[in-house]
């Protein structure tokens, strides 16, 4: 494809007055909505990431998805939906627990797997018979899906294997010239990507863990399996994006370290040193509780915190940020501390972990 083309950017101002319909007719919202119409690719803003969206019934749109982030075809995309009146158009037979959960959760970050029609594009299943469906709690994203009047298929905005853009700057870093558009609609609020579960199966499976956990999804539907397949290296074909891929790597190299917190530090500060003795510049993703430990150690030329080990939620909403400054920072060799697999810890270590491609240390 063209990778020198005109980035358009609109500047959407996301306030607590601005509903669907208003939204609607805004100038900017109808411009984005007339490009994705006319088969091209649009970012825009979710309440998870930023996503990079194509018309989800045209296979010759949502190529230029692919083309536009360097991601393998094998790796199927999520369908983004404006309205449940939609969902007739993209998913066959729904499961009573998939009702239960679309009840429960949308318009949410919860992806959910169902039967797809033949008018999804082949594309976007990477060959399945199941497609990946949400509804987004964002008014600009429902505004420009409602507005071009059909489904939206939409991976993260960012480059493939990047750490996903929870900015409109972040999405232009990776995709300026790559892409037809960029809605700005400021910075997201979860910071990691949707939930996956697959109700076609019984007990559902999740995925992809992400802003809805385990535990509120049993809350409704009782009994929910995991995937083994979170694993990085895992080898069968991906069911949801992000299974069978390193993703959200900084350009460093980022090893985490598990264990005792005196071992960890101990480990990780002879890390450190090794890296520094053979000329890299070094890291640390650090807690704000380990962050003036870090800051006081020679060996650590960049210390960043993603947050404080009891807010999950705030980590999980700066994680992506604090990988892109790593490299902002340029630094070469990097070394984290990991969380709890509790509630939303399943998705920030699940993302660490792919960041890592399994670089992980036990001490």
């Amino acid at each position: 494809m063209e990778t020198n083309q005109m980035t358009k950017v609109w500047s959407v101002d996301n306030d607590v007055e601005n509903t669907v319909e208003k939204l609607r007719s805004c100038t900017q919202i109808v411009d984005a909505a007339s490009l994705l119409r006319a088969g091209e690719v649009v970012a825009f803003p979710t309440e998870t990431v930023y996503g990079l969206g194509a018309n989800a019934l045209s296979d010759e749109a949502v190529e230029k998805i692919f083309l536009a982030k360097g991601r393998p075809s094998d790796n199927p995309l999520i369908v983004h939906i404006g309205a449940r009146e939609q969902l007739a158009t993209v998913a066959g037979e729904i499961p009573t627990k998939g009702k239960q959960l679309m009840d429960a959760f949308w318009p949410g970050p919860l992806t959910i797997i169902l039967p797809k029609t033949d008018r999804v594009a082949s594309l976007v299943t990477a060959g399945l018979e199941s497609v990946g469906i949400r509804m987004p709690d964002h008014p600009v994203a429902l505004a420009i899906i409602e507005e071009a009047g059909v489904p939206i298929a939409a991976p993260s905005a960012n480059r493939s294997g990047r750490p996903s853009p929870t900015t409109a700057a972040h999405v232009l870093t990776d995709l300026e010239g790559r892409v037809a558009g960029v809605l700005d609609g400021g910075a997201t609020g979860v910071g990691v990507e949707s939930t996956v579960i697959d109700v076609t199966v019984n007990p559902p499976i999740i995925l992809r863990p992400g802003g809805i956990t385990r535990e509120q999804m049993e809350a409704v539907i009782g009994t929910v399996a995991l995937d083994p397949s979170f694993q990085v290296g895992a080898v069968e074909t991906p069911r949801a994006p992000g299974m069978k891929y390193t993703h959200y790597a900084p350009e460093g190299e980022l090893w985490l370290v598990t264990g005792e917190a005196d071992h960890v530090r101990k480990k990780m500060s002879e890390m450190l040193r090794d890296a520094k003795q053979h000329g890299q510049k070094t890291g640390v993703l650090a807690t704000e509780e380990s962050r003036s430990y870090w800051e006081q150690q020679p060996e650590a030329d960049v210390v960043l915190s993603v947050g404080s080990h009891t807010d999950l939620e705030e980590v999980a909403q700066q994680l992506y940020a604090v990988l892109r400054d790593f490299d902002d920072c340029q630094a070469q060799f990097i070394v984290g501390e990991t969380f709890s697999r509790d509630g939303l810890g399943m998705a920030v270590m699940n993302r660490l972990e792919k960041a890592a491609g399994g670089r992980i240390l036990s001490v």
